[in-house]
């Protein structure tokens, strides 16, 4: 395996809206699943060099702060290792706060992509 000891980069940010909201008036943790699932998807797909990427599994998500409606979302990551076929990635998501700029961590999670041809076999990453 290649070890890409590289920073967290930006790969996506978000707004809590109100349709994002679950029964506690906190962002409803399946929408924010589906927030890393696709971010990670963009940062594994520039990984590969590849855009045909899918989720292989993602680690435990421990989320620590709550998301209110209109607080922005940045969701970070880095590549942590690219193997044969799959790439296993680091996300965290962070509430942003508008005026000041500072963050505060919300959840973060271990992810693995795998690369596939077209018939949904995993194929070669080639770096």
């Amino acid at each position: 395996m290649i070890n890409t000891e590289k920073s967290m980069e930006l790969v996506s940010t978000k707004i809590c809206k109100t349709g994002d909201i679950g029964v506690n008036d906190n962002l409803f943790g399946g929408i924010m699943l589906s927030w890393l699932d696709e971010a990670g998807g963009i940062l594994a797909a520039n990984a590969c060099l590849d855009h045909n990427v899918i989720t292989l599994k993602m680690d435990e998500v421990l989320f620590k702060n709550p998301v209110k409606v209109k607080e922005q979302i940045r969701i970070y990551g880095k590549v942590e290792k690219i193997g044969k076929t799959s790439v296993r990635l680091y996300l965290e998501a962070r509430r942003a706060n508008f005026k000041t700029e500072s963050e505060e961590v919300v959840c973060s999670t271990k992810m693995v992509f795998v690369r596939i041809d077209s018939n949904g076999r995993p194929k070669a990453i080639e770096r």
